[in-house]
Formats: structure tokens, sequence, C-alpha cells
């Protein structure tokens, strides 16, 4: 795993993986992998699978790099505490699969808390062989 800023301000986690180091072939295995872990979760809840790709793609004026194949986004949320209400600013979560013609990149904002933020990181370490 890595760690980098996107903006100066968006701390992030990401995982670049050829795709022959990955247990998976195809993205949508990779976000069935995803949804499975958060089903499993005793707190983690699967919200949706947004299809950033796709969407971008369909706007009139869009910009995505080329080498990008596919983007799927699966959103979740941790919440179990709700402390303050600006907490629900940070919430929900999402972890983020790009495909491109050689490899995979998933990745995730830092989560403000440390079990969700390990837990994202324990499942993205779980797509390599």
């Amino acid at each position: 795993m890595k760690s980098m800023n996107i903006k100066d301000t968006y701390p992030i986690q990401y995982l670049e993986l050829n795709k022959r180091d990955m247990k998976f072939s195809t993205i949508d295995e990779i976000v069935a992998y995803m949804e499975q872990k958060i089903e499993s979760h005793p707190v983690a809840v699967h919200i949706a699978t947004f299809d950033h790709y796709t969407h971008t793609k369909s706007l009139p004026e869009h910009d995505i790099n080329e080498d990008i194949i596919d983007a799927q986004i699966v959103v979740l949320c941790f919440g179990k505490e709700l402390p303050i209400p600006q907490m629900a600013a940070v919430r929900p979560r999402g972890i983020a699969i790009v495909e491109e013609k050689d490899k995979f990149t998933i990745s995730f904002m830092d989560a403000p808390n440390p079990q969700a933020h390990e837990a994202m990181i324990e499942w993205t370490l779980g797509a390599k062989k």
C-alpha cells in the first residue's frame, strides 16, 4: 500500500497491481470481492456500487485518462457512532477500483476510524495473489 495526498488535501491509500499479480482477472470480480467483504463485516454496510467510468464518459464534456478502461466505486459505511453532527460529513466511504490495460488500482480516502481504515487496507491487500 502507498499513501498520497490528492490536490494537497485528500489523503488516500492505494495499491497498484499488475493483473498477473491479482487473485482476480476482471473488475467485476474485484467489486464482488469487496461487496462480500463488506457484507461479512459486523458493522459495515454496502450502500451501492457506482459506475464512475460510464457516468463520466456520458457527460458531454469529460476528461478520462486514455489508459483507463473502467472505474467502479464500492460505496459503504462503517458508521457505528455519530458523536457530533459534523461526523456525518466524513461518511460514507468509497473504495475505488480502476482498470487499465495491464493493471488495477484500488484506492480509498483515509478513514477517521482506525478499525475501518485497517479493514479497508486488509481487504485491498487481500486482492493480491
